[in-house]
């Protein structure tokens, strides 16, 4: 792996080799697109020297302006550069297949004995630990993107369109984005934001793709390539879509899964906390796959697996296809875990068209890349609709039966606990989450 001089560049890595990395990879990336980012950052830049830094930093900031989990998009980035397109597959596909496995088998346990009072006590435990997590990745996101008083009033238009008016997540996204355009251009320096990761690189000795190695001709833009990138991804995404219409029809659960899903991938600016409200207004309060409860419950498990958080969304589409019985009630856990397959399919395909369509453009060039204005704009909004699902999180955790029913104390204790724990110790998300779990445990043992 190493190699012990900083100046001898490392032996290439077979696609074999490449993928026990990746699988690897797919077992511990906890901590969300923070700490998946650092774990191939302490890999593959520092130990394995397979990238320099500026490289790693120029593929990071193309993937934070893409819609998508960009933890993910950066592993099919580094991939796709080393191995092709079979790298990128490899790469991309190892990041979630992991996780998918393991919320099957969690979303089981949790529908098939979710009564259970263990089981109970310890999701009891984790929900206020995961709204701590929300309000601490509102703040995150805020002091980082709220530089002026001008991205202060989009974060709060967001917040008053989501909450108040209950505007879809989309028109707010669209609108943050048109004001940002225009802002950028009649106050350039209020919208003004450099690269996503600075760009102050470090060296860790010699690397195989380093700084000044030649793009390799697999990575060299044509319109050949484009175009045959865009009618595979296209044919991908309508042979999936075409089976289940013509299996289901148009107005079938899956079908409709598949459909709802392209369109929250592409609406993922700002990481998966932001598009889970939008997830929400359509899974719980349009289509009724879930309960409000349920999707809590969702994120408390997504939070203690590996992978993207965005892979709520597989919980999401289990439960939804647990609920609907989509094979028969004999048949539950097959209705799950195909609705869960089909959700993590047409939520992560345009991942993989984003990268192996724009990286070409991107490896043209290897300049830093800034966030433009209409961004500025959508990352600002994003802060707004994450302060609302914050808010939702906490009403519905402090009175799980409506503000009529009793007040949760012991949620609130655990909420307080776990935000300090966050706040003022730095601690990470999955001994938060152990810990809190084991106080829900404790109290529905003492109770």
């Amino acid at each position: 792996m190493d190699t012990m001089d900083p100046n001898v560049t490392p032996l290439a890595p077979t696609l074999g080799e490449a993928f026990w990395y990746w699988l690897r990879l797919g077992f511990i990336s906890f901590g969300g697109p923070a700490g998946q980012i650092a774990i191939m950052h302490q890999d593959l830049v520092e130990r394995r020297r397979w990238i320099s830094e500026n490289r790693f930093l120029h593929a990071l900031n193309y993937c934070m302006l893409l819609p998508g989990p960009e933890a993910q998009q950066l592993a099919i980035y580094i991939g796709w550069l080393m191995h092709r397109t079979r790298g990128a597959l490899v790469a991309g596909g190892l990041f979630v297949l992991p996780s998918l496995f393991i919320l099957v088998g969690l979303s089981w346990v949790y529908l098939a004995f979710g009564d259970v009072p263990a089981v109970a006590g310890l999701l009891y435990g984790i929900k206020p630990a995961v709204t701590a997590i929300v309000v601490s990745a509102a703040h995150r996101i805020g002091s980082r993107a709220l530089k002026n008083n001008v991205l202060w009033g989009i974060a709060t238009a967001a917040f008053i369109a989501i909450y108040a008016l209950q505007l879809p997540f989309p028109l707010i996204v669209l609108a943050a984005g048109v004001a940002g355009y225009f802002g950028g251009r009649v106050a350039p320096e209020k919208f003004a934001i450099g690269g996503a990761h600075g760009t102050t690189a470090k060296r860790y000795g010699a690397a195989l793709i380093d700084d000044t190695t030649p793009t390799p001709a697999h990575a060299v833009f044509s319109w050949s390539r484009l175009l045959r990138v865009v009618l595979v991804s296209l044919g991908l995404w309508l042979v999936g879509i075409g089976g289940l219409v013509w299996a289901f029809g148009w107005a079938g659960v899956l079908t409709q899964m598949a459909w709802f899903f392209t369109k929250a991938a592409l609406l993922t600016f700002g990481g998966a906390y932001a598009v889970l409200p939008y997830v929400y207004q359509g899974a719980v309060e349009h289509f009724h796959w879930l309960s409000a409860a349920q999707m809590i419950d969702g994120l408390a498990l997504g939070e203690t697996t590996p992978g993207p958080l965005i892979m709520v969304v597989a919980f999401v589409g289990f439960v939804g296809g647990w609920t609907q019985a989509i094979f028969g009630t004999a048949s539950l856990l097959l209705s799950g875990a195909v609705a869960a397959t089909v959700v993590t399919y047409f939520t992560f395909l345009p991942s993989f068209f984003f990268i192996l369509a724009g990286a070409p453009f991107i490896e043209s060039t290897h300049g830093n890349l800034k966030f433009t204005a209409p961004l500025t704009g959508i990352t600002a909004a994003v802060v707004g609709v994450i302060a609302n699902l914050a808010l939702f999180f906490v009403y519905h955790v402090l009175w799980p039966k409506g503000l009529a029913g009793s007040f949760e104390w012991a949620s609130l204790a655990i909420g307080l606990a776990a935000s300090v724990a966050i706040f003022r110790f730095k601690t990470g998300v999955i001994p938060v989450i152990a810990g809190c779990g084991a106080l829900g445990l404790l109290w529905q043992l003492m109770r």
